[in-house]
């Protein structure tokens, strides 16, 4: 694999990164947990974008400027809700796909994730744990050629501890961090 991973205790909103991923609710209009700080960060223009794109689908992702972020770019995505079903993972799994899919058609080749569907959505987080990073590792594999840098900008050190541990235990590589920006 030519991509590579890092794994950081941080606020998302201070990523180095070209793009990083919104958790965003259906609307794409803002709310909590980190759609509504990526929003405040970014500035008033990003809500004008985003009511432009009318909503996105779980699952799906869509793309706006960064504006005030230091990111050029965020890409929303829509996690699913957790009920258990197996869909859940589905729909998970694809919030992921699509979003890596969606920064390589716009030649981005950093990207930051949250734990997506891990806040009031309820997921557990061990299992999107496992999701999140075993699509990473399909989609770097299915794309060998990309220069991909991903990181996984976890919210605090419990989720960073998790995310290692599952990424670890797929045999991947990864630069680890412990928190260096307030969160």
């Amino acid at each position: 694999m030519y991509g590579s991973v890092s794994i950081r205790t941080m606020d998302i909103t201070t990523a180095d990164v070209e793009c990083i991923v919104n958790a965003a609710n259906s609307s794409l209009l803002g709310g909590g947990g980190v759609d509504g700080a990526i929003h405040r960060a970014a500035g008033p223009d990003l809500l004008r974008e985003c009511r432009a794109l009318h909503g996105c689908k779980t699952g799906e992702a869509k793309i706006t400027g960064g504006y005030c972020l230091q990111a050029r770019y965020v890409i929303h995505t829509v996690g699913p809700v957790y009920t258990g079903a197996p869909r859940d993972a589905e729909l998970l799994r694809s919030c992921y796909w699509n979003s890596l899919e969606l920064a390589r058609a716009h030649g981005i080749r950093s990207i930051a994730f949250p734990a997506i569907s891990t806040g009031v959505y309820g997921y557990p987080l061990r299992p999107a744990t496992e999701i999140a990073c075993q699509t990473v590792a399909d989609w770097l594999s299915a794309h060998p050629d990309s220069p991909m840098a991903v990181l996984f900008a976890c919210f605090d050190d419990r989720t960073s501890d998790v995310y290692r541990e599952v990424w670890g235990k797929l045999g991947g590589n990864y630069v680890s961090e412990r928190r260096s920006d307030p969160v």
